[in-house]
């Protein structure tokens, strides 16, 4: 007996009968008994307190005078206020929902002490700086790698914002005289340059 191979119409009516399954462990499709696993056989475990570890070391060798100040801040969760309690008001909790995308990660002591010795060490490496050129040569000098600056127009002054290498927060200042700096934790939404609207 001869067999014959499958025609892709075939082939196609089987597929089209199956639910769809995306890697994510998402059923696509409208099988209401389908159910998906998601494939992690592939995907190795992530250690993050290894990582940490390893960034921590890697920017103590590279800014070895902010280690020094802050070997003996400890690690434990951050002192910085937390959010009271919704509003009550209606008024109030819509504004409260509107400005959520200004919302920072919080910093650890540890993450806090590194970044305002950063913050100080960068104000006091940029006095008499006025221009993005002077500002980026600047901060090469003082080992930030300068492409990772984000530069911008706040209409004072240029603005600027990036994120300490390895296990830094973020940097935010202007070319202000004095020129300023401060520490922040990331923004929620991503990044360090604070995000220009809500909804």
């Amino acid at each position: 007996m001869k067999r014959l191979a499958p025609t892709v119409t075939g082939v196609a009516a089987v597929l089209l009968s199956l639910p769809l399954v995306t890697g994510c462990g998402t059923v696509v499709g409208d099988d209401p008994g389908a159910t998906a696993t998601p494939d992690t056989s592939s995907a190795p475990a992530i250690d993050y307190e290894a990582r940490a570890k390893a960034a921590k070391a890697a920017h103590d060798r590279r800014f070895p005078e902010v280690a020094k100040i802050c070997a003996d801040a400890p690690s434990k969760p951050s002192e910085e206020p937390t959010p009271s309690e919704a509003p009550t008001d209606p008024w109030s909790r819509k504004v409260a929902e509107n400005h959520a995308y200004k919302a920072q990660a919080r910093l650890d002591t540890d993450a806090r002490c590194r970044g305002d010795a950063h913050a100080r060490r960068i104000t006091a490496g940029l006095a008499g700086v006025h221009d993005e050129k002077a500002l980026r040569s600047a901060l090469g000098r003082l080992g930030y790698p300068p492409e990772t600056v984000e530069v911008y127009e706040t209409g004072a002054a240029p603005g600027f914002t990036f994120s300490i290498p390895d296990a830094g927060p973020c940097i935010t200042g202007t070319l202000a005289d004095p020129a300023e700096a401060e520490a922040h934790g990331h923004y929620v939404e991503g990044g360090c340059r604070e995000p220009k609207g809500g909804h």
